[in-house]
């Protein structure tokens, strides 16, 4: 496809740079070149010149000057600016979803989809901006005014993956910025050219703005996991979130609670579904499908495990086979797809890994798991969404493939049910079907699911804004965009007022009264 000119920053020649301040010029990345390859061909999508670990140490030098600055500027001001963010975002959709489809190989409406996101939390922010509440404190002492206050934290690390590769960053990003903290962010290396159109559209928001959006606002660093280690352990990032695996979050987490910063992990899930003999099972299958293929299964909120009730589990599966093989699997720019490619061919190894794991432990392949090669494009990795029952939950259920694979173990008891549920690592996302509001209510409750997202009659993916997202367990405990996420982004103040005469201390405490 054609690059949008007018939503990307120059290049020099046919290559990108790695490094971005938010001023009209790229800083000067002197890291190696590299071309991330298109998931939907296997051609490459451009040419990177990667920023180097240092310059991450430059980067957060700026963004602290910014950072003094910017947190002055009065909150709904700081609204503003990302409302003008968000006009821009809405001028430039198409051409936004587009490079989400050319780098991570998703549908249009699905690309589509997340660029509303990012529409939908500047919207989000913009209201906040003006809700940034503290609290009045009753005092136990006689004049005097408690009260709580929270100011902006500083510069913020976002270190953001493939598949979900403006959404994240946006929900972050514009968080942060209303709260007056500065953004730098290492995106993907699979997804460089939406990360550089995404930091662009902020450098166009701040000529609009005028000079109350300073440079330095939103930083763009890509490169590999050198640049990222040196994001977690820059000591002037109080905050740094990160978004991937549990083996990357784990190597966050230890570099940044080893200089005493904040961490705010979104790390893997291995989401479960429990279909009661109660279920509507029409919608349970739209859910089902959706939840499980979307993405091509490649959402940290897919669908991995079924646990479907014996009366209903062969209805449910012989309705799921039918509705896979009939799934249009190809080009993800054609209208008509609604699976498109996996990310790389490492993603389908490991698919094929997994199924090969699930037969050894007793499972049964009930449909898919081949690759894709008539009507496709060459060079993409396309594969049939797989179903495989297994008797028990085994080994291979525990751990997460992120691909279009879905686990379906029978139950009998449903405290059972939510045993092996909960038997996982991870614990970001979770559904169940039911129309018995009992269920329902125990699934929600303390003794239900443990995980961070609980739904009930809908899919364990399509996540709204406005609610606080993210997982427990290994999935990290963080919570970003919506609620009171905002917390995250800035610092607490206890602030105490005596407007008396005389000072009574806490908790009674009489210390010299007679001391001048």
């Amino acid at each position: 496809m054609e690059l949008p000119s007018r939503i990307l920053p120059p290049a020099d020649g046919n290559t990108y740079s790695g490094l971005w301040d938010g001023g009209p010029m790229p800083r000067g990345a002197n890291g190696d070149i590299f071309m991330p390859r298109s998931p939907i061909d296997g051609q490459p999508t451009c040419q990177i010149r990667a920023a180097s670990p240092e310059q991450v140490g430059m980067a957060a030098m700026m963004a602290q000057t910014t950072f003094r600055y910017w947190r002055e500027v009065p909150a709904p001001r700081r609204g503003e600016f990302v409302r003008v963010i968000g006009e821009l975002v809405r001028e430039n959709k198409k051409e936004l979803a587009e490079l989400i489809t050319l780098e991570a190989g998703k549908i249009r409406a699905e690309a589509e989809g997340e660029i509303q996101e990012w529409i939908d939390i500047c919207e989000f922010a913009v209201g906040l901006s003006r809700q940034l509440y503290g609290l009045s404190i009753a005092s136990e002492r006689p004049e005097h005014t408690l009260v709580e206050r929270w100011h902006p934290l500083g510069p913020v690390g976002v270190i953001s993956a493939f598949n979900f590769p403006a959404a994240v960053w946006a929900w972050n990003a514009m968080i942060g910025l209303v709260c007056g903290d500065p953004i730098i962010w290492k995106p993907s290396e699979q997804t460089p050219l939406i990360a550089l159109a995404c930091n662009q559209i902020v450098t166009l928001a701040s000529a609009r703005f005028g000079s109350d959006a300073p440079f330095g606002i939103s930083t763009l660093v890509i490169g590999g996991g050198d640049v990222g280690a040196a994001l977690a352990g820059e000591h002037r990032i109080p905050l740094v979130s990160a978004t991937g695996s549990t083996a990357m979050g784990r190597s966050v987490a230890q570099v940044v609670a080893g200089r005493l910063g904040r961490s705010l992990l979104e790390l893997g899930g291995n989401n479960g579904m429990i279909v009661t003999p109660s279920a509507d099972l029409d919608i349970a299958v739209r859910a089902i499908t959706f939840a499980a293929v979307g993405t091509c299964g490649q959402r940290c909120t897919s669908l991995r495990r079924l646990f479907v009730h014996k009366s209903v589990s062969q209805k449910l599966i012989e309705r799921l086979k039918t509705i896979y093989s009939s799934l249009p699997i190809g080009d993800p720019r054609d209208s008509t797809t609604l699976v498109g490619p996996l990310v790389n061919e490492r993603a389908f190894e490991s698919m094929q890994s997994a199924l090969v794991a699930a037969h050894d432990q007793g499972g049964r392949l009930l449909c898919g798991g081949d690759r894709v090669t008539k009507n496709v494009p060459a060079g993409g990795v396309y594969v049939q969404p797989a179903l495989v029952q297994l008797p028990i939950q085994t080994p291979v259920m525990y751990d997460e493939t992120f691909a279009p694979l879905t686990y379906i173990v029978e139950y009998d008891n449903f405290d059972d049910a939510i045993e092996m549920h909960n038997a996982v690592p991870q614990g970001l996302s979770s559904a169940i079907f039911s129309t018995d509001v009992r269920e329902a209510h125990k699934f929600m409750g303390p003794a239900g699911s443990d995980c961070g997202l609980v739904g009930v009659n809908i899919g364990t993916s399509g996540a709204e804004i406005g609610g606080a997202f993210g997982g427990e367990k290994d999935t990290g405990g963080g919570r970003e965009s919506g609620s009171d996420s905002w917390k995250q982004y800035m610092r607490r103040a206890t602030c105490t007022v005596n407007y008396g005469s005389e000072l009574p201390l806490a908790q009674g405490i009489k210390f010299g009264d007679d001391v001048a």
